[in-house]
């Protein structure tokens, strides 16, 4: 159990970084969702239990980070067709389980649904338009980029927790999406200088990945509050709460289309040529889908 919890947590890093992803529905897909608030919201009354179910997590969560900051971004920079139509079976695979948690579909339950569906397509277009090259604040030389990066932490993590909303994306509002993602980035990088002996690079890496430490701080304090709000709405409202992830899982899926797959899709002079990127297109879905599926039963 614990190396599966790894595996998922591994998975909602991933989503983490991506912009339109979200780690909250990934935490949905692989059946985390509910047990990760509910260790949360109480913690205090049984912290050993929860902290052995959240540590295992937390570590591929982490990993996850650290690779995607390399590889999983290259991974979309360089293959976008076969990278994001494997996001998008992962996503697909997903709906069968959040519709058996609807029993009884009603109207007021379809207009959450429409409702959370714009309001995650508002968010994404709002911001989507910072790179992470766009670094807004690269050391930590005052209490000003150290109070912005608080709430950064706070903002885009406790935002996060709602199931579909995209933690990239609150960062990158806030414009500072590309300043989380080269701290990340130079966290890796700080592990190679100090093996390698390199001192002088490990030192300009440190003043970078110090910014993490107000961001972790606001992030922490966001998920404990809104840990124990969404616990809450769970147990009171469930079908309402996962009739809007069905609608933000639906506007995921559009989003990664429209961001991923449709500017990758290359222009071909002859309907033979078609068949390579569907056959990907297709193979890559299935084997998400399928992912998701182990995941889900696992």
């Amino acid at each position: 159990m614990p190396l599966i919890n790894t595996l998922k947590g591994a998975l909602i890093g991933i989503a983490l970084v991506i912009p339109g992803l979200s780690g909250s529905i990934f935490a949905v897909i692989v059946g985390l969702y509910e047990p990760l608030l509910a260790a949360i919201a109480q913690f205090k009354k049984d912290w050993r239990q929860a902290l052995g179910f959240l540590w295992p997590i937390g570590l591929g969560a982490g990993v996850g980070i650290l690779l995607s900051t390399k590889l999983i971004l290259w991974l979309c920079t360089s293959y976008p067709l076969g990278a994001y139509s494997f996001f998008i079976g992962l996503v697909i695979g997903s709906l069968p389980f959040i519709w058996r948690k609807i029993t009884h579909l009603t109207w007021q339950k379809v207009l959450i649904a429409i409702i959370c569906a714009a309001i995650m397509l508002f968010l994404t277009q709002i911001g989507g338009h910072q790179s992470e090259s766009e670094i807004a604040i690269k050391q930590l030389t005052s209490l000003k980029a150290a109070g912005t990066l608080l709430f950064a932490g706070f903002f885009s993590v406790s935002l996060m927790l709602i199931p579909g909303v995209s933690g990239s994306i609150m960062l990158m509002i806030i414009k500072q999406y590309g300043t989380v993602y080269h701290a990340v980035s130079q966290l890796l990088d700080l592990v190679v200088y100090l093996v390698t002996g390199r001192l002088e690079q490990a030192t300009t890496a440190f003043k970078s990945v110090i910014l993490l430490v107000p961001f972790s701080i606001g992030a922490i304090v966001g998920t404990v509050l809104v840990a124990k709000l969404m616990h809450y709405l769970l147990a009171h409202f469930l079908e309402e709460v996962y009739a809007g992830v069905l609608g933000v899982v639906l506007a995921a899926i559009w989003i990664l289309i429209r961001t991923g797959v449709t500017p990758a899709w290359p222009i071909f002079s002859s309907t033979t040529a078609l068949l390579g990127p569907v056959v990907l297109i297709i193979v890559m879905l299935i084997l998400g889908a399928l992912a998701t599926i182990y995941f889900d039963h696992a």
